[in-house]
């Protein structure tokens, strides 16, 4: 019997306990209404999706094609729309989630308008939007199972009705995995686990912490990233545990993050005990000189290593210098103590989308740690189309190919839209998910702005043509005949809000007397 029969008969049961002052309720409304909210609680979403996200990760050890994906979404209603249209095209929400970008947040969801990715918008509105995305998701599980049992009561032969039935029985949710952007942690190890408590309690089964200094922050696409030592972020990958362990979500999922590639400075010089201890490996990427002891100036920091005192450089802004050229070496052991110390998954954070870069630091990691796996920023942020061309530009030289027909540092040009090499290039650009797993170590991969891309985009083809000669149709002919061609859900935006939940309710609350709004005269009957 399924969940929803059982639903059923335990409230016809409790009515009867209940007596006449319950006759007018309904057990088939109320279990119907109960099948609408699955969900009670923001916990109860965590614990749901972090098993769904550790039996991902187990199949992904057994097989690398089955990597994941998300899109980054920065209102509930972007998450919403984008998990409608995943379950219509594919029938199932399997491997997909949500991704939640700090970046987006910042530019996007601030009282204090647009911001840069410096971890100075509210703390709170992280798991804000975590609430937010997920409110939606519920409601379009709702909304859909609604339709259902307007289907099913209206289904006039037991066939028609079984095969409704076994729909809602079977119903996909809505609600997937979200891996969530807390930044670096904003402030020390206390504030993290506060922060990743409301996070968690909002229904955040990932986190995604990164080890750069958190009163310093920077896009990690950006220059004048600066990281902490490594037992500092240690620390905060623990305050991170502990707070999902407090709220029982027990297989909560951690992705560590490295700038090191890209941040030349450290504001500290880590503590160290005794020779090749892990504050010992931090410093020794330190750029230093070595000096005597005759050679010290006013207000000189230096360090022992190995016999010899090294003075390393020192900036006006007090950060101190890395050796260029350690930046690998300096993720790899990021990485490494990372998952030795809690983390669950890594988040390597490059320059380019470049697969043998990015496996050539995995090969290294999986040395110690065998099974690690990435999470993987496929960002905006990198010039697709001229990063790949150059690539495919570069392997025909090494192959001795003829390139004299092409300008290394013009291919984003038009002119070579279709030259085979810019055919390789897409292709490459095609497939370099299911290459980057296969050959990377890539579990899961996300693009961390898209939808902030594609609303600019859609606003502007739209007030080109709305506000030029094409008037009104700008608007019929780019928006809604698409959607109607297309299905898109919210073409129906009077149902999508929720007005055909609320007639629902109504007839529940009201019976004959429920005014309703989706009657004859609703224009939305036009679709």
């Amino acid at each position: 019997m399924s969940q929803y029969q059982n639903d059923i008969q335990s409230i016809t049961r409790l009515k009867e306990q209940e007596g006449s002052g319950w006759n007018a309720i309904n057990p088939e409304s109320a279990a119907r209404m109960r099948a609408q909210n699955r969900f009670k609680t923001g916990l109860d979403i965590a614990r749901y999706t972090a098993g769904i996200m550790r039996r991902d990760m187990a199949a992904y050890d057994a097989d690398s094609s089955k990597y994941t994906q998300s899109l980054g979404c920065w209102h509930g209603f972007i998450g919403q729309q984008k998990m409608i249209s995943i379950k219509k095209h594919f029938q199932s929400t399997e491997r997909r989630y949500l991704y939640l970008s700090g970046w987006m947040v910042a530019a996007l969801r601030s009282e204090f308008g647009p911001l840069p990715d410096q971890s100075m918008h509210e703390k709170t509105a992280v798991a804000s939007l975590i609430k937010e995305l997920y409110t939606f998701l519920r409601q379009a599980d709702a909304r859909e199972l609604g339709g259902l049992f307007r289907q099913l009561d209206a289904a006039n032969d037991p066939a028609a009705r079984a095969a409704v039935q076994d729909k809602i029985d079977n119903f996909v949710t809505h609600v997937v995995p979200i891996i969530a952007d807390i930044d670096a942690g904003f402030g020390n190890a206390e504030a993290t686990y506060l922060m990743a408590k409301q996070m968690i309690e909002a229904g955040a089964c990932c986190i995604q912490i990164e080890n750069q200094v958190s009163d310093e922050k920077q896009c990690g696409h950006q220059d004048g990233k600066v990281t902490v030592p490594h037992e500092d972020f240690l620390a905060k990958i623990r305050a991170v545990r502990y707070a999902f362990l407090e709220l029982g979500v027990d297989d909560g999922i951690i992705v560590a993050r490295t700038d090191s590639l890209g941040a030349g400075l450290t504001k500290q010089i880590a503590y160290t005990r005794e020779p090749g201890d892990l504050g010992d490996q931090y410093n020794s990427f330190l750029d230093a000189d070595e000096i005597a002891a005759d050679e010290l100036g006013n207000g000189d920091v230096v360090i022992k290593r190995d016999g010899k005192l090294l003075r390393p450089k020192r900036l006006p802004s007090n950060l101190f210098q890395f050796r260029e050229g350690t930046g690998e070496a300096r993720c790899v052991l990021d990485c490494i103590t990372s998952l030795q110390n809690g983390a669950d998954l890594l988040w390597i954070e490059t320059e380019k989308p470049h697969i043998a870069q990015i496996g050539g630091m995995v090969k290294e990691i999986r040395k110690v740690i065998p099974n690690a796996k990435l999470v993987y920023n496929n960002s905006p942020s990198f010039n697709w189309t001229l990063n790949f061309r150059q690539q495919v530009y570069d392997a025909m030289q090494q192959r001795g190919e003829d390139v004299s027909a092409y300008e290394r540092t013009q291919l984003m040009s038009v002119e070579y839209d279709d030259s085979a090499l810019a055919r390789e290039a897409d292709e490459r650009i095609r497939t370099f998910q299911a290459d980057a797993a296969r050959e990377a170590g890539i579990f899961h991969h996300l693009i961390t702005l898209p939808t902030y891309h594609t609303a600019a985009l859609s606003t502007d083809n739209l007030a080109k043509e709305y506000f030029g000669e094409q008037g009104m149709l700008g608007y019929v002919a780019g928006v809604q005949r698409k959607e109607i061609r297309q299905g898109i859900a919210c073409v129906k935006h009077q149902n999508m809000s929720g007005s055909d939940l609320g007639d629902d309710h109504k007839e529940y609350f009201s019976g004959e007397a429920a005014l309703k709004a989706s009657g004859a005269l609703n224009t939305m009957n036009q679709f």
